[in-house]
């Protein structure tokens, strides 16, 4: 019998959830109006073929819709081609994270010439040329209506410019609604490609490209408001053994310490590298955010000593407990311009990780406030939120029995004059309801103002934006 308390979330949900009202206990404040939009797997079985990784599930998208204190609620699978292969061939037909559907050696060979790259954009959600899309790491985004869940099809691009992996964490200039996010191109010489689209194109305008010979698993990168950072871990692959290994694309990924954690900085306006820091080994999926202070550049980053994380993200792992199963800590690195070495202090010793900030007004500049998912427990995945003071390091928890909530997404009061003056938003699973809710806080005591209780488990998510008046209130995580 498995006794892993949060197996829900780790399971497949088999239908889609039409829209209908929830019950809410609690009272939500009158200016709460919008649609919190989340985005995850929730297929992790495709006929007889298990996926591997928590990342490779079959995307699906999850809304909760706010108007004079009622909460409506659905689900629909992103129907991708991937998706679409899957469902009528009855087995896994591309290749994700850490899976390979080809078995034979003449499947390898094939998928070499011909692959399948997914389109299963199953981790954040950002607008894009005045559309809404679904994100992954491969440069395929997907259109969906926001109001309905229904799936568009793939974004076209109005350019050249070309790449093989991508983050699903671009960034956006709140003045000017620029996009800014990079390519991985592989190759013989593989390099960092920055680029950025210009609100409301579709054309990505490149800015800078650094050549690499060993590229890196980025998740995420760093934006101030005059630097691009590119943070390149240590966890690095041969492009030529990702061609020709066979192996699913992240087991080609080797941990190589001695290279150090790099920090390639670049102007934002002209692209021109003004330095590569080096501070030690580490890991990490997220960063928080970069600011500049007194010509020295800051970039905090919720980091891990090594990429085991990536390992024990496996389902297998996941459905069967990990005790040493833990987030990351959140670590600040100073860049400073008299020197080439980063230094690295820690700034909370509270674990951390989906983090969220007052984006809109407080991404790369000085802040104050972090939010973000943690862990209470030995081997229970998520089971709090944390607040972390990053100027004293003092936290504030909110924290359940037998519950697991996911990433918060703080939502600002409008015309708020404190950074932490509004709400934070977690889909939260009840082990002992077999069912999710959502969660409302107030952002600044992380007390409970209400929630809304949905019908079923919801397997967990990774990144999700609010909607307000029709306008994303945060682009970012």
């Amino acid at each position: 019998m498995n006794n892993v308390p949060y197996l829900a979330g780790v399971t497949s949900l088999d239908d889609e959830q039409p829209w209908q009202e929830i019950p809410v206990k609690g009272d939500l404040p009158d200016w709460l109006e919008g649609t919190l939009l989340r985005n995850g797997p929730a297929v992790f079985e495709v006929g007889e073929r298990t996926y591997n990784h928590w990342f490779d599930g079959l995307a699906m998208l999850r809304a909760f819709s706010i108007r004079d204190g009622t909460v409506r609620f659905g689900a629909r699978y992103l129907r991708t081609k991937s998706f679409a292969q899957a469902m009528e061939s009855g087995t896994i037909a591309r290749s994700e994270f850490a899976t390979d559907p080809c078995r034979t050696l003449f499947g390898r060979i094939m998928s070499i010439f011909r692959p399948a790259i997914t389109d299963n954009a199953n981790i954040n959600i950002t607008r894009l040329a005045d559309e809404f899309v679904a994100m992954t790491e491969t440069p395929i985004p997907v259109r969906f209506d926001p109001e309905t869940l229904k799936t568009l099809g793939p974004v076209t691009f109005d350019d050249d410019v070309r790449g093989d992996l991508t983050t699903a964490h671009p960034h956006h200039d709140a003045a000017t609604g620029t996009l800014y996010n990079y390519l991985t191109k592989l190759g013989r010489t593989s390099s960092y490609r920055l680029f950025r689209i210009d609100s409301p194109s579709r054309k990505r305008e490149l800015i800078a490209s650094l050549e690499v010979d060993r590229p890196a698993y980025m998740h995420s990168f760093g934006l101030s408001e005059r630097y691009l950072i590119v943070t390149e871990f240590p966890f690095v692959v041969n492009p030529l053994r990702l061609a020709f290994s066979g192996k699913p694309f992240i087991t080609n990924y080797q941990w190589q310490p001695e290279r150090g954690t790099r920090f390639h900085v670049f102007d934002r306006d002209t692209g021109k590298q003004v330095g590569t820091w080096e501070g030690p080994p580490c890991f990490a999926f997220h960063h928080v955010n970069a600011f500049e202070m007194e010509s020295t550049l800051y970039v905090d980053i919720a980091t891990y000593p090594d990429a085991r994380i990536v390992e024990q993200l496996y389902l297998e792992n996941l459905r069967e407990g990990d005790k040493d199963l833990h987030p990351g800590k959140l670590h600040r690195f100073a860049l400073s311009p008299h020197a080439t070495d980063a230094r690295r202090e820690v700034l909370s010793e509270v674990g951390l990780e989906l983090p969220r900030i007052n984006y809109a007004r407080r991404n790369g500049l000085p802040y104050t406030y972090v939010w973000g998912a943690g862990n209470r427990k030995p081997g229970h995945f998520t089971d709090q939120l944390v607040k972390i003071d990053v100027r004293t390091g003092e936290a504030i928890l909110w924290y359940e029995e037998g519950t697991y909530p996911g990433e918060p997404v703080f939502v600002s009061r409008p015309d708020a004059a404190a950074e932490d003056d509004g709400l934070v938003l977690s889909v939260v699973l009840d082990a002992a309801r077999d069912a999710s809710f959502l969660l409302v806080l107030d952002a600044r005591s992380l007390t409970e103002i209400a929630r809304a209780r949905v019908p079923v488990a919801l397997p967990f998510s990774f990144h999700g934006q609010f909607l307000r008046n029709e306008e994303v209130v945060d682009l970012h995580r």
